[in-house]
């Protein structure tokens, strides 16, 4: 495999499907920036990605950018694509990534994050090219389920791991996989799939099962991106529904974080091949939702942020932290970005964002209803792809 990301090394192509998406565009963005070409592929329906791929399009590098309009569902293409001779490394985030979606819709989801990422791998598999691309896909913390097997602890603001190593460090890739609902179905199936290709078929695959992804291009909603749909409401005066007590617990992790993982783990391609990594902004990142958010918020708002208190949702984790030692051995990589300042990174963001959205007098997000009540979660948040 030619050089990937070493300094002086080649130039790469580079696959990104889903590259209009939050994850997606600043994966390909940074890749840009490297002075990669770049090919994103994207079905553009996910409200805001037309606004990503327009600031791909905008950056200096964008003649090492192309644009591909495609479904992951489209096997032909995706062969077309992936396949072809010239690639080196592919990224794929294309997905959906909403649990009620699923629910309403479970068919579409299975074709989507299963079927479309076997779409992915036959086609890395039957890659033109001399040395197959190497393939990263994200994953999510779902695949553990509601980890009711767990004891927590509840504390004034937020719920802990009544074990003591989990409380220190986390959940790690040994916890047993419990696949709920059916976006939790088809993109375990999927992780396993990826998983499995490198075991059968010799390809280079990494899984990163990730925890709470955040940072700007994020157009959250109440199904997915949380903490930027929290911003976002805060942002433009919104009430919000906050779903349980507020003290349910996730670790966060600063896009640019992720993306150095991504790039870190390519550079040990010799190590991370054929695994499985939990990413995260691990225990020092953590935050509870809403009782420990909250304050952060209202900070960075300089006014109260008016919510209303729901009933739990159906399998909800009380606590989700990641352990990302392995992360740390393999690949030389842990977060560098705090809570507090990727916090106050996204706000600057959300408030411009809000500011262009008031001057246009339209929605936040594109194709979305600008609605006085923004309603949100964590049960039912996916990875932001």
């Amino acid at each position: 495999m030619p050089s990937v990301l070493d300094a002086g090394g080649t130039r790469l192509h580079v696959i990104v499907t889903g590259g209009a998406g939050f994850i997606g565009s600043n994966v390909a963005a940074a890749f840009l920036r490297d002075g990669h070409r770049v090919t994103v592929f994207d079905s553009l329906q996910r409200p805001g990605s037309e606004r990503n791929l327009e600031w791909l399009q905008a950056m200096p590098a964008t003649s090492e950018l192309r644009f591909v309009a495609g479904d992951v569902r489209d096997a032909d293409l995706v062969r077309s694509i992936v396949g072809a001779p010239d690639v080196q490394l592919v990224f794929h985030f294309a997905a959906q990534t909403a649990v009620t979606t699923s629910i309403e819709a479970p068919r579409e989801d299975l074709e989507i994050n299963t079927f479309g990422t076997h779409n992915v791998l036959e086609a890395v598999r039957r890659s033109q090219a001399l040395v197959a691309p190497m393939l990263f896909f994200t994953s999510t913390n779902k695949v553990y389920g509601a980890l009711a097997h767990r004891r927590v602890e509840e504390t004034q603001t937020r719920y802990r791991f009544a074990d003591a190593e989990l409380d220190r460090f986390g959940i790690s890739e040994r916890e047993p996989l419990d696949f709920h609902s059916p976006y939790g179905c088809s993109k375990g199936a999927a992780d396993q799939y990826v998983h499995d290709y490198a075991r059968i078929y010799g390809l280079r695959t990494v899984v990163f099962r990730m925890s709470c992804i955040y940072g700007p291009r994020q157009f959250g909603n109440e199904d997915q991106g949380w903490v930027a749909h929290f911003m976002l409401a805060a942002a433009g005066d919104r009430l919000l529904t906050i779903y349980g007590d507020g003290k349910q617990v996730r670790d966060l992790l600063y896009i640019d974080d992720l993306v150095r993982a991504f790039k870190q783990a390519a550079l040990h391609r010799d190590t991370t091949a054929g695994n499985v990594y939990n990413l995260g902004g691990g225990p020092a990142n953590s935050i509870s939702i809403w009782s420990e958010l909250r304050p952060r918020l209202e900070r960075l708002s300089g006014r109260r942020v008016a919510v209303t208190m729901h009933d739990w949702r159906p399998g909800d984790q009380p606590v989700y932290v990641s352990d990302t030692r392995r992360a740390q051995r393999d690949f030389n990589w842990q977060p560098r970005v705090s809570l507090d300042d990727g916090l106050q990174r996204l706000w600057a963001w959300a408030v411009v964002l809000e500011g262009q959205s008031e001057m246009l007098d339209g929605p936040i997000v594109a194709g979305s209803p600008r609605l006085p009540v923004a309603t949100s979660g964590v049960a039912l948040a996916g990875p932001s792809a």
